[in-house]
């Protein structure tokens, strides 16, 4: 039993970090704020999005696995180069935008347990998770992160700490349900956009294809190649597991601030740390210590994932060499777009860009590239010279183009109103 346990642990991989990144900060912000307004309401939509986000993230784990390469990669071989230019641009962006709102937002939240200035801790953080990343090789990096993944269920345990109502929970995760509106419906695109993310599609591609050369370190990237038998099977099951146990995570969080900050009536928070001030009296010192340091460790998970998926796809555009396994000296574009990222993030409260403001426009051009994205992807993902025989099945291809269509549809809205 206990090897059993172990051979399936190791065999969590890129799915599962790739469901704990989607979990970041930034997430955690827009699923307090939709439980604090709304209560349980929105609940249904982390239920019923959950196979698309499946199907979307498997489409990219096949291709990462298959090609032994990144999407971006494949796009620079296959597709217009001025394509993927767009793509890289506006990924870029997004990230950087991402992640100085959630350096921040990890900082003001552990600042409510440790008392220093939040740009200090917020430096100090940024610096401690590039030299990890820096430092260590793949396999080290991915161990750590898979714990990193685990710690985020620190919220479950705060939600039974706050004896919640477990039967309204159970009506509104099963019984979609529509209120106030065109905030209700913006609430419920926001939560669909933080899940359905283009930096995850990016990463676990990436993650995938540094897996396949792990095994094959002469693998010729960006065209298929066979892989060992049960290496897809072994690429759903995790996947499949990752985007569960996030929207999981989600469920979580939602009903914590819907059974606490919506119960008391007191909805008016914009960021994380309202979020954690107005926990305290309400669910108790544990769960609010427990709900600071979940921040703390979806942040830890988060940037390395944001400005990661920037540097593979920045290295990818230009041909550079992309690996977390190699050292600095191997890989220093790389590793110098990463650093680079994160740099720029943290300089936005010195710009007076306020974190809220940050998530705004990574909302917004995520919102925008999206659509499009995803149906790059369909396609790549039945594409022979990149997946060879292994095309998608039917039931994940067509709900690949629903996932599309909502979001496009979503931002149309959104753009329009």
């Amino acid at each position: 039993m206990k090897k059993k346990l172990l051979r399936f642990w190791k065999a969590l991989g890129p799915g599962i970090i790739t469901g704990a990144a989607d979990n970041d900060p930034s997430g955690i912000t827009t699923y307090s704020i939709a439980g604090a307004r709304f209560g349980t309401a929105p609940l249904w939509i982390l239920l019923y999005i959950l196979p698309f986000m499946i199907a979307i993230q498997n489409m990219c784990a096949r291709i990462g696995a298959l090609s032994g390469c990144g999407l971006a990669g494949n796009i620079r071989r296959h597709y217009p180069a001025g394509l993927l230019a767009i793509v890289a641009v506006a990924l870029v962006a997004a990230n950087i935008f991402n992640v100085g709102a959630d350096i921040y937002g990890m900082a003001g939240a552990l600042n409510l347990i440790i008392p220093l200035d939040i740009r200090l801790l917020g430096t100090l953080m940024a610096i401690a998770i590039m030299a990890l990343v820096i430092t260590l090789r793949y396999r080290h990096i991915e161990s750590i992160f898979r714990w990193f993944a685990i710690s985020l269920f620190v919220y479950g345990i705060a939600l039974f700490l706050v004896n919640p109502d477990w039967m309204t929970i159970a009506r509104s995760l099963l019984i979609p349900v529509w209120t106030n509106g065109d905030a209700f419906f913006l609430t419920l695109f926001a939560m669909m956009g933080t899940t359905i993310s283009p930096y995850l599609f990016f990463w676990q591609a990436s993650q995938e294809a540094e897996d396949v050369r792990q095994d094959r370190p002469t693998l010729r990237v960006c065209k298929f190649r066979t892989v060992r038998p049960g290496i897809l099977h072994q690429i759903e099951l995790d996947t499949r597991l990752g985007m569960i146990a996030s929207n999981l995570v989600s469920f979580f969080i939602v009903s914590l601030t819907a059974s606490t900050i919506f119960t008391a009536g007191s909805d008016d928070i914009t960021t994380l740390r309202d979020a954690a001030l107005a926990l305290k009296p309400l669910a108790g010192e544990y769960a609010f210590i427990l709900f600071a340091l979940g921040v703390v460790g979806s942040g830890l998970l988060a940037i390395p994932v944001l400005a990661g998926s920037a540097a593979y796809v920045v290295a990818e555009f230009m041909g550079w060499s992309a690996s977390l396994d190699k050292p600095f000296n191997r890989a220093r574009q790389f590793y110098l777009v990463m650093v680079g990222a994160v740099a720029v993030g943290m300089l936005m409260p010195f710009l007076g860009m306020t974190p809220v403001q940050a998530l705004y426009w990574a909302a917004i051009i995520n919102g925008m590239i999206a659509p499009p994205l995803i149906m790059l992807i369909i396609h790549m993902a039945n594409n022979p010279d990149i997946v060879g025989p292994h095309r998608s099945s039917a039931p994940v291809h067509y709900l690949g183009v629903i996932a599309m269509m909502l979001m496009l549809t979503g931002t149309l809205f959104v753009v329009f109103s």
